[in-house]
């Protein structure tokens, strides 16, 4: 028995449509987790002013989104168009991009960890939870195109 032939038959494949939406739902969640948490962390620690650095944290955020996060959210719709349908539905997003979803979260972890104050980590995690909401928009609108039908 061929193991690569059994793992192509029996893989939870989705459609193109279906990985836009997984691809825009993560965003779009772990975006608002993150500034709600991080918002929580910043209010919590009675830090002088924390909704002026709150506000600054989000205005980096929408920065962050209009410069970068944007263009790798065009980049994976069209990456995801590119692919086709019956793809494993874990591939949504590529190997390299998951590899940067776990240097992420373990560099989450550890600034949790008590690398920095937990106020400052909360403002970060509002700067890239703004910046993540804001740019799933364009996994959203790729995600509405896939499903009408009409080309990018």
């Amino acid at each position: 028995m061929d193991i690569g032939n059994w793992l192509s038959a029996h893989k939870p494949a989705a459609s193109a449509g279906t990985h836009a939406l997984l691809a825009a739902s993560m965003w779009t969640l772990v975006g608002t987790v993150l500034t709600l948490v991080g918002m929580r962390w910043a209010i919590g620690s009675g830090m002088s002013y924390a909704w002026v650095f709150i506000a600054a944290a989000a205005l980096l955020g929408v920065i962050k989104s209009r410069l970068v996060l944007e263009r790798t959210a065009d980049r994976a719709v069209a990456r995801i168009r590119e692919r086709g349908d019956g793809r494993c539905v874990g591939g949504f997003f590529s190997l390299r991009s998951w590899a940067f979803v776990a240097v992420m979260a373990g560099l989450g972890r550890a600034l949790r960890g008590g690398l920095l104050p937990r106020y400052v980590v909360g403002l970060l995690y509002v700067a890239v939870g703004i910046a993540l909401a804001m740019a799933s928009r364009r996994l959203w609108a790729g995600w509405y195109r896939m499903r009408a039908g009409t080309p990018d």
